[in-house]
């Protein structure tokens, strides 16, 4: 199992050398790769004060929250470490045009020597999407048909294709990536997402609001729809995610032996610190002492030493 670690994007803000500091001490602490999330633009909730897009609540960031754009930041993350891999989830596909996220992605396949995994969502911002120009309510259907360009882009040198969204005649993209193709992974809960994972992606994303029940169920009807397709289960990824704040690294430990028990590929530690769980719906997180709030880096990065000692 592969051990991940979240980049705070929204805590972090514009300090550089915080970024530096936490990917290279986890990459020095032996984690197997890093995730970022992907936000093009916050909404002002002072015009749109009633505008509750995130399951029915207000959105859990906004204009005031600083978003590095994954794909550069990564850029940046890949010349300043070796080895760790660079994973995105999720990169929200379809408000992007889907040739030039082929080309950028390449590029930075190359710049890492081949570390790049690419998580995909459909996205909820309704917000971004119309700001992006992108349509919001067939978003599902056309990003199924834009993985399917990707891996054209990615594995041929002239590309033909004709879809309901995408002509490319007889084009491709130079340099090609080191990974043929790049690995894709897909986030949801969904039947149709789980579905599609099973037919197009290499491994999904497990949300964290579900209990292990819930966990297994949705595993359970993964690797049905993947033998449908007549894909082996075991080669469809799962990754979990595990939340640092409010917990003991003891407490890790034994959410680890969960998501072992559902056979999972990949888990990440969730980094973000307790002051953002007042952003998400529902949100009960204990107080962890001397380590909740992580009020500096040095912090952050010892409780990475501690859950990983923890686990290992």
């Amino acid at each position: 199992m592969k051990l991940g670690v979240t980049i705070p994007n929204i805590e972090l803000g514009n300090d550089l050398s915080a970024i530096r500091d936490l990917v290279q001490a986890a990459e020095a602490l032996g984690y197997d790769y890093l995730m970022n999330y992907d936000h093009v633009i916050g909404a002002d909730l002072s015009i749109r004060p009633d505008w509750k897009p995130f399951l029915g609540n207000p959105p859990i960031y906004t204009l005031d929250d600083a978003f590095h754009e994954p794909l550069i930041l990564y850029g940046y993350i890949a010349a300043i470490t070796t080895k760790i891999e660079l994973a995105t989830g999720v990169i929200v596909l379809p408000q992007r045009q889907t040739v030039l996220l082929g080309k950028q992605v390449a590029e930075l396949d190359v710049l890492s020597q081949g570390r790049v995994r690419l998580g995909l969502g459909i996205g909820w911002n309704d917000v971004e999407f119309e700001a992006l120009g992108m349509k919001f309510t067939d978003r599902g259907a056309r990003s199924a048909e834009q993985i399917e360009v990707l891996r054209e882009l990615w594995t041929k040198e002239s590309v033909v294709f004709s879809g309901d969204w995408h002509t490319l005649n007889g084009v491709g993209i130079n340099p090609p990536p080191i990974q043929r193709p790049i690995p894709i992974w897909l986030g949801g809960a969904a039947d149709k997402l789980l579905d599609r994972v099973a037919r197009l992606a290499d491994g999904w994303y497990a949300p964290s609001y579900l209990n292990e029940a819930q966990l297994m169920a949705h595993i359970e009807k993964l690797e049905g729809f993947a033998e449908r397709y007549g894909r082996d289960p075991r080669s469809i990824g799962v990754e979990g995610i595990i939340r640092m704040w409010g917990r003991e690294p003891a407490e890790c430990a034994e959410s680890i032996h969960m998501w072992e028990r559902l056979g999972a590929t990949h888990v990440t530690f969730n980094t973000e610190s307790d002051s953002y769980k007042n952003r998400l719906p529902g949100a009960q997180m204990p107080t962890l002492a001397g380590r909740a709030d992580f009020k500096d880096m040095d912090a952050r990065i010892e409780a990475l030493r501690l859950f990983k000692a923890a686990v290992s």
